[in-house]
């Protein structure tokens, strides 16, 4: 495990070069956690309407590493790269083998998505470069727009038992 306050002072102090190329290896990693999460809920029979929550936050990664990669090669001409752990993603899949988990493993996804959200937010406030303010008043909405549909799921659950 990576201790939150050394990665977000690590990344106050990126270039935003280095800040974009690793947003961009975080999004990789989060399109792929979301889609072992998709596929864990199937097996399990969990429902769709889950299953469809996790692919759509899978795509939405996707999306925005394509979006990037082509912001970063327009800019910079190369690939990014980056060695620092990402944020959003908790080692949560391994310990999701059994329906009744799933409250456990929502649980610990939100809480993710909130870290990397205040996180962005406190990054926005220290750096000075207003590209990178901008880059990580973004990533930290669109952290929050992860939350806030994880949290729905997370009631519909509590709902459901209750």
């Amino acid at each position: 495990m990576y201790d939150v306050h050394e990665v977000v002072e690590a990344l106050s102090k990126l270039s935003y070069r280095d800040a974009l190329a690793y947003w961009i290896e975080g999004e990789k990693e989060e399109a792929e956690f979301y889609r072992k999460l998709a596929r864990r809920a199937r097996d399990l029979g969990l429902g769709e309407e889950l299953v469809k929550t996790f692919e759509k936050l899978a795509q939405d990664s996707l999306n925005h590493t394509a979006e990037l990669e082509t912001q970063f090669r327009e800019t910079y001409g190369d690939v990014p790269r980056s060695d620092l752990p990402p944020l959003e993603v908790l080692p949560v899949l391994d310990e999701f083998e059994r329906a009744d988990q799933l409250e456990e493993v929502l649980k610990a996804a939100m809480e993710s998505e909130l870290i990397a959200h205040e996180s962005y937010r406190l990054l926005a406030e220290k750096v000075d470069d207003e590209r990178l303010k901008a880059l990580y008043s973004k990533l930290a909405e669109v952290e929050r727009g992860h939350y806030e549909l994880l949290r729905r799921r997370y009631e519909e659950l509590v709902k459901g038992r209750g």
